[in-house]
């Protein structure tokens, strides 16, 4: 089991100052590993990133809300994320991963939390592909609860998920800019999958995981290009974070140099301002 790279100590103070209410809507948690043990089936383990130190960051970065997302080395014990988010008093919101098994009061204790989704890969490094009728049987569980599912997966295989995933009948969201790799280019059949599919209402976008599509390496502006076409094709339905603390990364972004790319690639305020605080008010706060 590989132990992953921790993030960059040292996070340079971004040149862009985020507006009042940002959103980092995807970042993590990760124990301690003591008070929140890593699940005994992970594919790795992380350096211990806790709910102070994330905190710290957002601070330094700019951000008074965020999206803490459940990672695969925790499993389906969200017990890090619970109190993480019962810790913030209101500015974070959570996605959790769950199974079919779920009982009414820990889909209680999560909902009042702040959970608002959950959280499956389809990525093979992590697992492959989960088992499609445990995935219906969590939607009917958590659609009278008004969550989403989030989806983590390679946009090459939505042609083979796309009709399963539609016909759930409640929004989702796909993470990372569906993990395309940047040198294949604009036209290449995966991104045009992702853009045909972000023409469904119910359907959003993370333009986030720059240092995951990116072909070039630090400072990732090859991944600039596919940010602006999925806000192109649906500016109400896109989501920006830092992954921080980034697992699983093969080169270690730095996270003020992140908040930057952001800027550089939206550079229009009310374009920033729809990604950071609109869009996620309607998904997670309303």
């Amino acid at each position: 089991m590989k132990t992953i790279l921790a993030p960059d100590p040292n996070p340079i103070k971004p040149q862009y100052v985020p507006p009042p209410g940002a959103c980092d809507a995807h970042c993590h948690v990760f124990g301690p590993g003591a008070k929140f043990p890593y699940a005994p089936n992970r594919s790795y383990t992380p350096p211990d990133a806790p709910k102070e130190q994330l905190a710290a960051l957002h601070k330094h970065l700019g951000f008074s809300r965020a999206v803490l997302v459940q990672a695969s080395c925790h499993g389906i014990d969200n017990a890090a994320v619970v109190d993480a988010l019962n810790w913030s008093q209101g500015a974070w919101r959570g996605v959790c991963m769950i199974n079919d098994l779920v009982t009414d009061e820990e889909l209680r204790t999560l909902h009042t939390a702040g959970v608002r989704g959950a959280r499956f890969n389809f990525v093979a490094h992590l697992g492959g592909a989960p088992d499609l009728r445990v995935i219906e049987a969590v939607v009917k569980r958590i659609k009278p609860l008004g969550w989403h599912l989030q989806v983590h997966l390679d946009a090459e295989d939505i042609l083979t998920y796309r009709d399963f995933l539609l016909g759930l009948g409640i929004p989702f969201i796909i993470d990372h800019m569906g993990r395309v790799v940047a040198k294949n280019g604009l036209e290449q059949k995966p991104f045009k999958l992702l853009l045909d599919l972000m023409k469904n209402e119910r359907v959003w976008v993370k333009v986030s995981g720059s240092e995951r599509v990116s072909s070039t390496g630090r400072p990732f502006h090859d991944a600039m290009p596919y940010a602006r076409a999925l806000f192109a094709a649906a500016p109400d339905r896109v989501l920006w974070g830092t992954d921080y603390p980034h697992p699983n990364v093969k080169e270690m972004p730095n996270d003020g140099e992140q908040v930057d790319l952001f800027a550089r690639t939206f550079e229009d305020e009310a374009t920033r301002r729809k990604i950071l605080i609109d869009n996620p008010d309607r998904l997670y706060w309303a």
